[in-house]
């Protein structure tokens, strides 16, 4: 049930108790996502490899790939990154010699390739592979090769074959290495040696010092298939993000709070220039971004005019299918305010009511559930906009980061600053101050009246001044830089 009465809780208790119902509240259920809407979440499950990294052997430069010790190698044909498994025709067939496969590699055996400019292959046989003819089409299996089941596909060879001893092939950077090469000789070690045939010059052997292994990467080198990379509870990242993209992930199971918003007021505009008697919205295009900062997601934003039995209905709707319900405006104890009220009848528990802060005294923390089961929370926010922020410092962005387990961001910055200036403390609240924090010093911005964002705006965090603070030095609690 609601509490009444015109008791307030001090801000850092406030805070706590947030965190501590969020506590309770960990871990909400993980739920896969698309990987371009995961940063900023948490991860719910260990992060493993679908796929080695590399898949296969790879060149690591662009160069020959060469079999044996060398120091020559007869040249043989080209493979390129991308190109499809086996070789461009039956195994052994084709005009040109044997086909010649690695995984997702193919050459042919040719004997040389067509130099361009640069002293690169331009191609084992100085043609396009447009303009090589189709391989012939294999005979007809006799009858009783049915029963050994199906052929390999029309046009791949049934295993890659293998690079000889004193055999190289021009390789492309990222392209499969055959079976059977040692290592890559790059273009700038390489000697080559040429014949020319009419107007096309191929290259025939290649000659060169390379260490065995040089500029290969062999399959699963830097993570193999199945291995673990993160660990559940890490925060995903735009590079954790690229990661399980290479791994083969294209979902990813997260601990995301669901937020639903509730903008009250008939005064308000929620887009364009307000008219007579109308305020533009200012909170509720903060809260996606400040949510996600806390490792949370707005799914539904709503804008209701004033009235009790509004306020019921949409606390209800909005309720079920999220963890947290965020109400701005009506948190206050004005004739239009019907929050604590519509919070009584649906039966709910009030967990603070009221912080001794300037901005931001008429905040609220409720839950409706048990104490042990508490449910959906609600949490309501001022409806001037510097004071809504600053409730949502307080007691929302500790709530969600408690419940997705998610880190502070702003733990890896300073937790204190010197003061620059003259701040007076209030009497029996603590104010929260928008302060500009450069050389470890914290400068007031001004412009810091409830209803205005402009010295937010303007800051990198707010300085927290207790009742009683005589300084230099303060508390910071750094404003968030975006989601994610």
């Amino acid at each position: 049930m609601v509490r009444c009465g015109n008791a307030v809780t001090p801000w850092a208790e406030a805070r706590e108790a947030a965190r501590e119902l969020g506590d309770r509240l960990w871990p909400v259920a993980g739920r896969p996502v698309p990987l371009d809407r995961a940063v900023g979440a948490v991860l719910a499950q260990d992060l493993t490899a679908l796929v080695g990294v590399p898949p296969f052997d790879a060149a690591a430069m662009d160069g020959y790939a060469v079999a044996g010790p060398g120091p020559e190698w007869t040249v043989v044909g080209r493979v390129l990154a991308g190109e499809e498994p086996g070789g461009p025709g039956p195994r052994g067939g084709g005009p040109s010699g044997d086909a010649v496969g690695a995984g997702a590699a193919s050459f042919r055996r040719t004997g040389g390739g067509a130099l361009d400019g640069s002293g690169r292959l331009h191609g084992a046989t100085g043609e396009s592979p447009a303009d090589r003819a189709p391989a012939p089409a294999p005979d007809p299996a006799p009858a009783s090769a049915a029963a050994a089941g199906p052929a390999p596909e029309r046009g791949f060879p049934a295993e890659p074959l293998a690079l000889r001893p004193g055999e190289a092939v021009e390789i492309a950077t990222g392209a499969p290495v055959p079976p059977g090469a040692d290592s890559v000789l790059p273009y700038e070690l390489a000697t080559l040696d040429t014949t020319a045939h009419g107007s096309v010059t191929k290259v025939t052997r290649v000659t060169g010092e390379i260490a065995p292994g040089r500029h290969v990467r062999r399959a699963g080198e830097d993570t193999a298939p199945g291995a673990t990379v993160l660990p559940a509870g890490s925060t995903v990242t735009p590079a954790v993000v690229g990661l399980a993209a290479g791994l083969g992930h294209d979902t990813l199971t997260v601990r995301r709070p669901r937020v639903a918003a509730l903008v009250t007021g008939d005064e308000i505009a929620a887009a364009g220039r307000p008219g007579a008697g109308q305020v533009r919205d200012a909170i509720g295009p903060v809260l996606p971004s400040l949510t996600a900062s806390a490792g949370a997601e707005v799914t539904a934003l709503r804008y209701i005019g004033d009235g009790f039995d509004t306020m019921v209905e949409a606390l209800n709707a909005a309720a079920a299918p999220v963890d947290v319900v965020v109400v701005c405006g009506a948190s206050s104890k004005g004739p239009a305010d019907h929050l604590r009220a519509a919070l009584t009848r649906i039966g709910a528990t009030v967990v603070v009511d009221g912080v001794s802060c300037r901005p931001g005294h008429p905040q609220l923390l409720a839950h409706l559930g048990t104490p042990e089961d508490p449910g959906t929370v609600v949490v309501g926010l001022p409806g001037n906009p510097n004071a809504a922020l600053a409730a949502a410092v307080t007691l929302l962005a500790p709530l969600l980061r408690a419940m997705a387990g998610a880190p502070d961001p702003g733990a890896a910055l300073p937790p204190t600053a010197r003061v620059k200036g003259a701040i007076r403390p209030h009497a029996h609240d603590t104010r929260l101050v928008a302060v500009r924090v450069t050389g470890g010093q914290a400068e007031p911005v001004g412009h810091d009246r409830p209803g205005s964002l402009r010295g937010a705006a303007l800051a990198d965090a707010y300085a927290v001044i207790p009742p009683g603070w005589s300084g230099p030095y303060a508390a910071l609690v750094w404003l968030p830089r975006g989601g994610g």
